[in-house]
């Protein structure tokens, strides 16, 4: 049990302070002050371990299912006097296209805020760090943690959006480079298209969770939290309005890049076609006279051979000429 229980405090006043080991011996403590609140941080819990704590939390099994099973799509769910909300977390490889995923899922109610996490693309490791040294923010109860969940969780969509951006014009500079091979380009943005659509997966779908708990009326919200929920909404908003400016941008790189593709398929077979009619006129021609006689072309004139060598060398001269100055050749 242990072992999923990655921190466990309470704090009062917006200061961590000793308390009863035992979560539930805190969260009574918690409530029976009314100034305080526990904050248990859980990674990656089983059923039964997490079906223990509910039991002290009283939270719905249904939240409860959701928590263990993971890869749920981002939402709010109110029941009662707390809340539930899963959210997705992404990181970037620095260096590659490659982006990751994990969950994060919060519970919060009147006395105590749960997170469960899921995955190792977490900024939940120094958070709890990061607010404790700033207590004017954590005597504001659990929406306030709720609240510095959700932005640190948008400000890593930022960061990994504002990597993809940088990544996209290295593929847009390759795409369009002078003498650049078009071998390999189509593979490379259907791979960031993919990306894309996992970034999507987590920006999109809390989109209205975030609106939601930004307009108030949810447990556990005070109103003085709105103004910070709904800058978190705001951010967000622009990740979603980047995200999708990229999938365009990549969709435009994607077709200029097939029609450099057919460009050049249609320039090499105009070379190709000329090509074959220079070769076409002295093979009509030998083909004509046969090539196998003393005089041509009216059988026994003796200027006859040379006469046809110089017809064809005139003809294809003529042709080769004509298909430079087309661009065909």
């Amino acid at each position: 049990m242990s072992g999923m229980i990655v921190d466990c405090a309470t704090y009062r006043d917006g200061h961590r302070v000793d308390g009863p080991e035992d979560y539930s011996d805190a969260l009574a403590a918690a409530r029976a002050s009314g100034d305080s609140f526990v904050w248990i941080g859980l990674y990656e819990p089983t059923t039964g371990e997490l079906d223990l704590v509910s039991e002290e939390f009283g939270l719905h099994p249904l939240a409860i299912e959701d928590a263990v099973t993971a890869h749920q799509r981002p939402k709010l769910e109110a029941y009662q006097d707390s809340l539930f909300m899963a959210l997705k977390t992404i990181g970037h490889l620095e260096g590659t296209q490659a982006v990751s995923t994990g969950e994060i899922m919060i519970f919060a109610g009147d006395a105590f805020v749960m997170t469960v996490r899921h995955g190792t693309d977490s900024p939940l490791s120094g958070l709890r760090a990061h607010l404790e040294k700033q207590p004017e923010i954590l005597r504001h109860g659990p929406d306030a943690v709720l609240h510095s969940v959700c932005d640190a969780v948008v400000d890593r969509y930022l960061e990994v959006v504002t990597a993809l951006e940088s990544d996209l014009d290295e593929l847009e500079a390759d795409v369009f480079a002078p003498g650049r091979p078009a071998g390999g380009i189509a593979e490379r943005i259907y791979g960031f298209k993919r990306q894309l659509v996992t970034v999507r997966r987590a920006t999109g779908p809390l989109q209205e969770p975030m609106l939601r708990l930004a307009q108030g009326g949810e447990p556990v919200v005070q109103a003085d939290a709105l103004p910070y929920l709904r800058d978190v909404a705001d951010h967000l908003s622009r990740v979603n309005d980047q995200v999708e400016g990229m999938d365009r941008l990549l969709t435009d790189i994607l077709n200029a890049s097939l029609a450099q593709v057919s460009v050049q398929q249609n320039c090499d077979m105009r070379k190709i076609s000329a090509w074959a009619a220079l070769a076409a006129v002295p093979t009509l021609i030998a083909g004509v006279y046969g090539m196998n006689f003393d005089y041509m072309p009216e059988l026994r004139q003796s200027w006859g051979y040379p006469g046809v060598l110089v017809l064809m060398a005139t003809v294809c001269l003529v042709l080769h000429r004509v298909f430079k100055r087309s661009n065909w050749l």
